[in-house]
């Protein structure tokens, strides 16, 4: 699939066409071995019910960087508001965006990207951000990071459903909606 695994000391490499990906995971006790071009195994002795469930979360992680390599991953925000009009900017070369009038307020939020994720307002989809990039975590973090800027503090949330939320998420173009 043009993606060249490396392992050194629990340290994982993964590098395909969309750039390069490396994690660290010396905080588990388990064994990674490359066995081949396509395979590497994942080997734990005498864990515990806990410690055999890395193992699995260790597989997944590897998977996911897998697919940033190759395809990448896509989070779609939308906007939600019943009486002020949520107004956001992208300032910085896209590297920060800037929320203002969320419930009428005057406080401009900034929340800064990290490094790898592109913002795009989307022009297709009035009210709408897309988020890309290639590491899940990073994508998932700042989708988390705006959706949280804009909670309704000391009011009913039941009644004031404005705010920024995820409508769609997953790999670029098989997106799933939430």
């Amino acid at each position: 699939r043009g993606v060249k695994i490396s392992v050194n000391a629990r340290t994982i490499t993964v590098e395909g066409k969309r750039g390069k990906l490396t994690r660290n995971f010396r905080h588990i006790q388990v064994g990674i071995k490359k066995l081949g071009a396509r395979t590497v195994r994942i080997e734990m002795w005498y864990g515990n019910r806990k410690q055999l469930a890395c193992v699995r979360t260790l597989k997944s992680h590897i998977d996911n960087m897998v697919t940033g390599v190759t395809t990448g991953f896509q989070y779609r925000l939308r906007f939600a508001y019943a009486h002020f009009p949520i107004n956001v900017n992208l300032t910085n070369n896209n590297k920060t965006v800037e929320i203002r009038n969320y419930l009428g307020e005057r406080r401009v939020r900034k929340i800064e990207m990290m490094d790898g994720v592109q913002v795009v307002k989307n022009e297709d989809i009035k009210d709408c951000l897309d988020l890309s990039g290639n590491s899940i975590e990073d994508v998932g973090r700042c989708a988390a990071l705006i959706h949280q800027s804009c909670l309704a503090k000391n009011k009913d949330i039941r009644k004031f459903l404005d705010g920024i939320y995820v409508a769609e998420k997953g790999p670029i173009g098989a997106m799933k909606a939430i």
